[in-house]
């Protein structure tokens, strides 16, 4: 566990004495601290006044849809949330990512899933978002001078697929949606019906330049039904 992770604190917003439970045991069985919330009134408040490192928010709340509370925290603070939920259609997934989840779990979860998940998440926090050049192994992104390496080689990009590739990059593990992608490349007028077929397009041209084997990508990964996730070296799956 990095320093960043050691003694991070986490608000966990669900109105399952169990499932609080459970969590603040094992949380605090690797280090983390812990404020509870039952309610999602409660884990607004608390998300203001205790200043949690991450949230880990469950969607079916007894006082308010969990979706509210998402939205009325992203109203002002950037802290990760991870949506914890019952809910495994697509459309509520898609929804709460849309809404400004940075990841969600699927209950009935693991908790070496969960935890997992949790690392990752401070993980990105802590080495955050403006640095100028990303380093994943042999794969180099000078963000400033727009240039992509992998090992001694450099990578020819378009723009469209450089500008993917960046947005990918820069939220590295972190499920970004289909809608997402086609609003920050595309533009806020963008057709999903004829945009999407070209992600997939650009995504596969992306997969042939980087990926050892582009049948099978390790680094560029589809996420079923809602879009993709770059993975780390630290968190591919042999």
């Amino acid at each position: 566990m990095t320093t960043s992770e050691t003694g991070a604190k986490i608000l966990v917003i669900d109105d399952e004495p169990q499932i609080r439970k459970l969590l603040k045991v094992t949380l605090q069985a690797h280090q983390f601290e812990i404020e509870e919330a039952a309610t999602g009134e409660e884990g607004i408040v608390k998300a203001t006044v205790a200043h949690p490192d991450l949230i880990v928010l469950d969607l079916g709340l007894p006082d308010m849809p969990g979706m509210e509370v998402l939205h009325r925290i992203r109203e002002w603070s950037s802290v990760p949330i991870m949506v914890l939920t019952a809910k495994e259609r697509e459309e509520d997934k898609i929804a709460a990512l849309d809404g400004g989840a940075d990841d969600y779990v699927t209950k009935p979860f693991g908790m070496g899933e969960l935890l997992a998940r949790i690392r990752v998440a401070l993980r990105h926090v802590a080495k955050s978002v403006h640095e100028p050049v990303l380093k994943f192994d042999e794969l180099v992104i000078d963000l400033a001078q727009r240039s992509v390496m992998l090992g001694d080689e450099r990578v020819k990009l378009t723009p469209t697929e450089y500008d993917l590739l960046k947005i990918l990059a820069t939220n590295a593990d972190k499920v970004i949606t289909q809608r997402q992608l086609l609003q920050q490349v595309w533009g806020s007028h963008h057709h999903e019906s004829s945009e999407g077929h070209y992600l997939r397009v650009y995504i596969s041209h992306l997969r042939k330049k980087l990926e050892e084997d582009p049948t099978r990508p390790k680094l560029i990964i589809t996420e079923p039904g809602i879009g993709y996730r770059f993975i780390t070296p630290d968190n591919i799956s042999s």
